[in-house]
């Protein structure tokens, strides 16, 4: 009779990469940057984290159960990084899930994947062609409704409270409350530019209004002299 041993959990190893490059190209690089670091300071202070290209494992014990999406956004769990992302360990699946897509991923992206997100339960699934390989429009959501998705056609992030746009070759996001945009790195460096500049700029104009009122104060006491020394001299002015 020939024993069969099992492998304990504890001893079940999950890779967190696999060797692979990041992205296809640099705008998909970029994409998937830009997207992580905005979503991430948007979220900021809230029970979540943003993760991106690092494998998602779906099923307990099997390591090659897994993907890797480009960004995803996880709510009710920690802050922070991790090495990978268990959904068995940390009790959430992901609620929105971005995809960096091409020609060359096309049906992965389009069949795999979205049958895989679809099947887990991610409530929003949003592909970006960046180079208008194969998607048109560049930009298209599904929206999980009951256990299947649906097109999204209002260009609205249920989940983030956020409208998304195409900004040549990245997403745009804006907040659906105030309809302000959350700024990528580059445009945060140029605002912060922008009111360093300004407030150098009303540093000097206050400067400047300082030296003109003491210049003032100054004429003022002069003239007073002045007065003071005719005043001693001949007496009062006439009327």
């Amino acid at each position: 009779m020939t024993a069969v041993t099992s492998t304990p959990q504890s001893k079940i190893f999950y890779p967190s990469a696999d060797g692979e490059p990041v992205a296809e190209t640099y705008d998909h690089l970029y994409a998937i940057l830009t997207t992580l670091e905005v979503l991430r300071q948007y979220l900021q202070g809230r029970r979540a984290t943003v993760l991106a290209n690092q494998f998602l494992y779906y099923s307990q014990g099997f390591p090659r159960a897994k993907t890797a999406p480009d960004v995803m956004v996880i709510f009710d769990v920690e802050p922070g990084g991790r090495d990978n992302y268990k959904i068995w360990e940390e009790g959430q699946v992901p609620v929105v899930i971005f995809e960096m897509t091409s020609k060359a991923t096309q049906q992965q992206d389009r069949d795999f994947k979205l049958t895989l997100y679809e099947q887990f339960g991610v409530a929003e699934y949003w592909l970006f062609d960046p180079k208008g390989e194969w998607i048109t429009e560049k930009l298209r959501g599904y929206r999980l409704q009951g256990e299947s998705y649906e097109l999204i056609t209002d260009g609205k992030s249920e989940p983030l409270q956020l409208r998304l746009t195409i900004e040549g070759k990245l997403i745009g996001f804006y907040r659906l409350d105030t309809g302000e945009k959350l700024l990528i790195p580059d445009e945060l460096v140029a605002r912060l530019q922008q009111e360093t500049e300004a407030r150098s700029a009303a540093e000097i104009e206050a400067e400047q209004q300082r030296e003109l009122a003491e210049a003032e104060r100054q004429r003022a006491e002069a003239l007073e002299e002045m007065l003071t020394r005719y005043r001693e001299r001949f007496g009062e002015l006439p009327d």
